[in-house]
């Protein structure tokens, strides 16, 4: 499959191993593949502010990675999320959620797997790509199989207006 990526998608999937890497964790994430496409400037044309949605997504790892709609959930139970994370924060510091993420202490060089999740997106890419009738698969395909999935990723970028259709139309036009 990756000999169909053209050079930005494959530094989008590079750049998300070095983000992996960077942040020591134990798996290539979607939001290692944002974050890659983020430094590229694969979100520029639609007007993105980098640090807004790294922002999000801190906030999003400060949660333990739940969504609003796992908040809203659990707050129909009777669970305040924002409760508890305060309460967790007060006992074993800020971030203590976020920290709870398997982690390596070193990876240097070695090989960093893919999450189901991320290997998912790579694969959807490819769909996308094909039914636009793309040879190849670029960086704008790698975010719109990003959007394509419920979670953490397409809910930042919702927060910032970036939603399929929102990618798909800005993308063509630019």
């Amino acid at each position: 499959m990756f000999e169909r990526f053209t050079t930005a998608a494959r530094d989008t999937v590079t750049g998300a191993v070095a983000e992996a890497r960077r942040a020591g964790a134990a798996t290539v994430t979607e939001e290692h593949l944002l974050m890659a496409l983020l430094a590229q400037g694969a979100l520029d044309p639609l007007g993105v502010d980098r640090a807004a949605v790294a922002a999000g997504l801190a906030r999003a790892r400060r949660r333990g990675g739940m969504s609003r709609a796992d908040e809203e959930a659990l707050a129909g139970l009777g669970i305040d999320l924002a409760r508890i994370l305060s309460r967790v924060e007060e006992t074993h510091g800020e971030g203590a959620l976020a920290a709870a993420t398997p982690r390596r202490r070193t990876l240097g060089g070695r090989h960093v797997p893919f999450a189901p999740g991320s290997k998912r997106v790579l694969e959807q890419s490819l769909r996308i790509a094909v039914g636009r009738g793309d040879r190849h698969i670029a960086a704008p395909h790698l975010l719109l199989a990003l959007l394509s999935r419920p979670g953490t990723v397409s809910e930042v970028l919702a927060d910032h207006g970036v939603t399929y259709a929102a990618a798909e139309s800005g993308l063509a036009a630019a």
